[in-house]
């Protein structure tokens, strides 16, 4: 397999969910640090725009959200599954509706945790990824019904570890792990663990918790954007055959743009490789990245001509 870089920032949760799949899989990857907000000047020419963190780049082939870059990983590198057989579609489904439901309630609960984030931070949430005011004075009125919705959702599955299972479906862990996992992260490792766990209600929850960050993060080592950059202008987007073209929709070799459905609405423009029930993939050019294809998941995504 050619070098995986990953391009993230250490709080980022979304980017713990991938470095628990990379632990999970025992894989090697190259760690590209990024700012939490733009400018990123290196990674725009990969991604064409996209904003999100994290993105995965596999020599000239760049993958945006993480309902794309588990199930790569997964193709690439069959074992240890992130998806057992049976319930690869069920994990996949009930991992995007738990993110969307409980992000913003999520990310409401912790701000009542967190003194003093940067105005410019707080700003770019605002205007350009979250459109929600997140600040602790915006979010505290809130801190009760987040609370309610966070809880809610948290008791099915403290119900469904309650038989004792070591995971969520059962004795290995699994992407659907993950992704319940990342957002209790978030809060965990911005407030103190026992007033947390009290208000959300974790302690049954705790020991799954703890067994699922031992997963670690795999082999990391620390490279530059410019390397990464480098990659991708040297190599060649990969053959996408795997990918099953949808009978509606554009047509491969039209100009689209793909945007994101919830936040961070940035569209990336290109030309379109093929439009899969489950993948997105278009070819751009850049000047400084060379020919990429960038993928995106379908669920999620929005796919128009230009």
């Amino acid at each position: 397999m050619p070098p995986i870089f990953l391009h993230h920032y250490p709080m980022s949760p979304f980017s713990e969910k991938v470095r628990l799949a990379l632990g999970l899989k025992g894989l090697a990857w190259c760690s590209v640090e990024i700012p939490p907000a733009p400018p990123r000047p290196l990674l725009v020419p990969l991604t064409g725009g996209y904003r999100r963190t994290p993105v995965l780049q596999i020599g000239a082939d760049i993958y945006c959200d993480t309902n794309i870059i588990l199930p790569t990983l997964e193709r690439l590198k069959p074992e240890p599954a992130l998806y057992p057989p049976e319930s690869a579609a069920l994990a996949k489904a009930l991992s995007f509706n738990f993110e969307r439901s409980i992000w913003l309630p999520m990310i409401g609960v912790v701000a009542n945790f967190i003194d003093g984030l940067p105005d410019a931070f707080l700003k770019d949430r605002k205007d350009n990824y979250l459109y929600v005011d997140i600040s602790k004075a915006a979010m505290e009125p809130k801190l009760k019904a987040n609370v309610q919705i966070v809880r809610a959702q948290l008791a099915w599955l403290a119900a469904t570890l309650a038989d004792g299972r070591r995971f969520l479906l059962g004795e290995r862990a699994s992407a659907l792990d993950l992704g319940y996992f990342h957002p209790i992260s978030l809060v965990r490792n911005n407030a103190p663990h026992a007033e947390v766990d009290a208000l959300l209600g974790l302690a049954a929850i705790v020991p799954w918790y703890e067994r699922v960050a031992a997963l670690g993060h795999g082999q990391p080592s620390e490279v530059s954007a410019d390397d990464a950059l480098a990659a991708a202008r040297e190599a060649t987007p990969a053959d996408v055959s795997y990918i099953a073209a949808t009978r509606d929709g554009p047509r491969s070799g039209a100009k689209v743009r793909v945007t994101p459905d919830d936040f961070a609405k940035v569209p990336v423009d290109g030309t379109l490789v093929v439009a899969g029930d489950e993948e997105i993939v278009i070819h751009r050019t850049d000047a400084q990245a060379g020919d990429v294809q960038v993928h995106f998941p379908r669920a999620g995504f929005l796919i128009s001509e230009d």
